[in-house]
């Protein structure tokens, strides 16, 4: 097969790494693999690995990309590919009106991915107009289909994203030269008990959440450290959870260690993660997927796709939305219990999201 994936760049996020995963799989199965974006830091490794980068700007949300929609039909008039597969709203639109003025019989097939739960609109709409239709959760899928009656549940397919096992080995430990540098930044976490608190820090994240938790939690106990692992896009909402805080009397329980590249160091090291995401439900909980991976508790809202992962791995983690007092109750236990004991194997393996996503391709 010759597939042709669309995404607006290849920075860091999980859309650039699902394509990426994915474009890996398609040249280790000894297919030819095209992905078409502006560009960005992760273009070398994609071609190291074995694919085709086009540089293409689709992905900039002005009516004057919309231009782009002869020319990219020419390309894939001359590309030939079996399949082209979107995965972000505006270069979906172009790929789209460029697809469907095609000749039925000739043109690639349409493949759209549905990674997140966008706000309801006609321009969101173009996620569901995929032949088939890839969401990356059942909360995802549940989501598509109720917003948008017109989509045909029967195309609709359910692929997990993944995560590599091998990258977050069970029981992993980090090196003591590793665990002198993070003590040394933060000398108040040296002999606590470690909360790993991960994502970006805006208000839909739950970080205001957390210093509740924080406060009920030192009630009834001192000796813990809460690992903030983020940063703010818009260097604003920080300050609001900095002042929650301090105004709550807490600085002592928090260190704020801004973006970090190795989580799986920091998830080891835990004694638990907590994710509070209350407002805008998840598409798919990486975060939580690679914790337990490792092996280190997860407590979470049973809120979107979070309440979905633990549920299908680790039930116990699972708190009802606002539910401060039993959240800091889980933790608690977590803190004094190391190890989540027996986790269910669950369907978010790299090799299998792999193997559905080039399943899917050949059947259509």
């Amino acid at each position: 097969m010759k597939v042709v994936q669309v995404l607006p760049a290849l920075e860091l996020g999980g859309v650039e790494r699902g394509t990426l995963e994915v474009a890996r799989g398609l040249v280790a199965a000894g297919h030819e693999s095209i992905v078409v974006s502006a560009g960005g830091r992760l273009v070398a490794q994609l071609e190291c690995e074995g694919s085709r980068h086009v540089q293409w700007e689709l992905g900039k949300k002005s009516l004057l990309t919309l231009l782009q929609v002869p020319g990219l039909r020419r390309w894939l008039a001359e590309e030939k590919p079996d399949i082209v597969h979107v995965r972000s709203r505006m270069p979906a639109w172009v790929v789209w009106l460029a697809w469907r003025k095609m000749a039925p019989a000739t043109r690639p097939r349409f493949i759209t991915t549905l990674h997140g739960m966008h706000s309801v609109n006609r321009y969101s709409a173009i996620m569901g107009k995929g032949e088939r239709v890839i969401a990356v959760s059942e909360t995802a899928k549940r989501y598509l289909l109720d917003n948008y009656p017109e989509v045909d549940p029967a195309k609709v397919t359910v692929i997990h994203r993944g995560i590599d096992p091998e990258e977050f080995p069970r029981g992993y430990q980090p090196t003591e030269e590793w665990k002198g540098r993070l003590f040394d930044d933060c000398p108040q976490a040296r002999n606590k008990h470690l909360i790993c608190f991960p994502g970006r820090i805006t208000r839909w994240k739950g970080h205001l959440d957390l210093v509740k938790v924080v406060a009920e939690l030192s009630q009834q106990r001192q000796d813990f450290h809460v690992l903030v692992v983020g940063s703010d896009p818009k260097n604003k909402f920080i300050h609001e959870v900095k002042a929650a805080i301090n105004a709550a009397g807490l600085g002592q329980y928090f260190s704020f260690l801004g973006t970090r590249s190795d989580m799986k160091e920091l998830y080891a090291i835990s004694d638990v993660m907590l994710s509070l995401t209350s407002t805008t439900a998840e598409a798919f909980g990486r975060t939580v997927v690679e914790c337990l991976s490792i092996g280190t508790p997860v407590v979470g809202y049973a809120h979107g796709a979070v309440a979905e992962t633990l549920g299908a791995i680790y039930s116990e983690g699972k708190v009802p939305t606002g539910q401060y007092s039993l959240a800091a109750k889980k933790v608690s236990f977590c803190l004094d219990k190391k190890g989540c004991g027996d986790m269910l194997e669950g369907p978010y393996t790299l090799d299998k999201m792999i193997q559905k996503t080039l399943s899917l391709y050949e059947n259509i």
